[in-house]
């Protein structure tokens, strides 16, 4: 019933869409025309029989990069393919009105014929995901770039002027399907010489086995001062079904025993104290806290702080941004930067200028990338590493975060 229902929902998008198609190709060459008609509808006879083959478990011994890629390539045409079908939905319904009211009253001469318009349209609205997608998808998702900023700080001691933080986030190891690439991020980072390095949340997607192969490749991460880690929401393995609570528990520990690994010191609501140049630096890390309700709250600021002696410059990595507006400006002054990641930019929207970018998650979180200040406190929003979901950024590319503190007033 699911493979039926599943068949019938692809032909319903593929028909609405293919009337676009077809409408532009009625004068092209009878070879042409076949050979398009023949690959539209080559697409959801692969999809459903590859369906068929996953539903029995006859594909767990394909190569899991094969599997992704053709599993996004069948995303990306259908959604191109239902953007078009919308298109010519709405134009089959106005075609529809017109014959009733023609039917009706033949003296309003309405025309029942498809507008060219509309099908032009409709196919031009589909190709822009279709071109877009596909050149994410082979060309971005290990493009990093480093995004860098300067944090204004006035009363930090003068020989703290200058320090490098480097931040990371959202390494999803469970996604990645090239190691040689990933290497290339290390390079990067180190390339940076950071005096801190900060990661903030969702080494993995689930499991703690998938960051494994992943383990030399990370522990080679240098920073002067050492590497600091948060769990995000997807470290504690919340959305899978475990065979016990006991597995789930297991999971956990092991995840834990990974920050170990690669030798990064993991805090869950605890903080440090370092010394630097004569200065202290406290470093803050808060396990999950987020002010949507879908997602657990397991942070506790209370526990994080306790005990914290004043510091010349105090850094929170909290995973989730809207942890930020909803509890650390209110209560917690002295918390100069707070560092998060958790929402990847969507993986996919414009960025013209600082000012000037859009991304769908912006109607999710009121702070979902770079930099942001209320007062004398920064926010940083980290774009991600890694990728969930689809192997494929478009216009929010994988990022390495370099923060400057300087002694300066704070704009």
């Amino acid at each position: 019933m699911r493979l039926l229902a599943l068949a019938v929902l692809l032909f319903i998008i593929d028909w609405f869409a293919f009337q676009a198609v077809s409408y532009l190709l009625q004068d092209a060459n009878p070879l042409l025309m076949n050979l398009v008609v023949a690959g539209f509808w080559s697409v959801p006879v692969i999809s459903i029989i590859y369906t068929f083959l996953a539903d029995r478990g006859w594909t767990t011994t394909w190569p899991r990069s094969v599997k992704v890629i053709f599993t996004s390539l069948i995303f990306i045409l259908y959604f191109s393919k239902l953007l078009m079908g919308t298109v010519i939905a709405i134009d089959d319904l106005r075609r529809g009105i017109a014959w009733l009211i023609g039917s009706l009253v033949p003296e309003t001469g309405f025309s029942a014929a498809r507008m060219p318009f509309m099908s032009k349209l409709g196919f031009a609205i589909g190709l822009i995901p279709l071109l877009s997608l596909t050149y994410g998808l082979i060309r971005n998702p290990y493009r990093y770039k480093v995004f860098r900023k300067d944090i204004l700080l006035p009363d930090i001691p003068d020989t703290m002027d200058g320090l490098r933080l480097v931040q990371i986030s959202d390494i999803h190891a469970g996604s990645f399907l090239a190691k040689d690439r990933v290497r290339k991020s290390v390079e990067m980072i180190n390339a940076l010489d950071p005096d801190f390095v900060f990661f903030t949340g969702d080494l993995v997607n689930n499991s703690a086995h998938e960051v494994d192969a992943y383990i030399d490749t990370f522990r080679e991460i240098k920073a002067t001062h050492g590497i600091f880690s948060v769990f995000g929401n997807h470290d504690y393995g919340d959305y899978v079904r475990w065979s016990s609570a006991q597995a789930k528990q297991d999971n956990h520990e092991k995840l834990k025993l990974q920050h170990k690994r690669l030798g990064w010191d993991l805090l869950l609501n605890a903080h440090r104290v370092i010394n630097v140049q004569g200065g202290k630096v406290g470093v803050i890390g808060v396990e999950n806290y987020s002010a949507h309700p879908r997602f657990q709250k397991y942070g506790d600021m209370g526990c994080a702080m306790e005990g914290l002696e004043k510091t010349d410059l105090t850094i929170l990595l909290s995973h989730d941004p809207s942890h930020w507006d909803d509890e650390i400006l209110p209560r917690y002054p002295t918390i100069d930067l707070t560092l998060s990641g958790h929402t990847h930019g969507f993986q996919f929207g414009i960025e013209l200028t600082e000012a000037i970018k859009w991304s769908p998650v912006q109607y999710m979180y009121k702070r979902w990338a770079g930099l942001y200040q209320e007062g004398h406190q920064y926010l940083y929003v980290n774009r991600g590493l890694g990728f969930l979901g689809y192997p494929c950024r478009v216009g929010i590319l994988p990022e390495i975060t370099l923060l400057t503190i300087r002694k300066g007033l704070v704009k």
